[in-house]
């Protein structure tokens, strides 16, 4: 999973990987966050999604090992 953490966007492989779903849920998927950034008034991607929007919308975040 290291190689989808890179890039700005996610393509459908990309977000059919990380959430072990059909490439069909996966395009389905990538259309409704960019239909909900559209309506955001971003500029989108056609058949890619923001990784950052994509992770905050399925409540990822990595965990930080550092201790202060």
């Amino acid at each position: 999973k290291e190689d989808i953490m890179k890039g700005i966007f996610m393509n459908a492989k990309d977000v059919q990987e990380f959430l072990d779903v059909s490439r069909t849920t996966a395009y389905q998927i990538i259309n409704d966050m960019n239909q909900d950034l559209l309506k955001l008034g971003y500029c989108v991607q056609r058949r890619k999604v923001n990784r950052e929007y994509f992770m905050e919308k399925y409540c990822y975040k990595p965990t930080n090992t550092k201790e202060v």
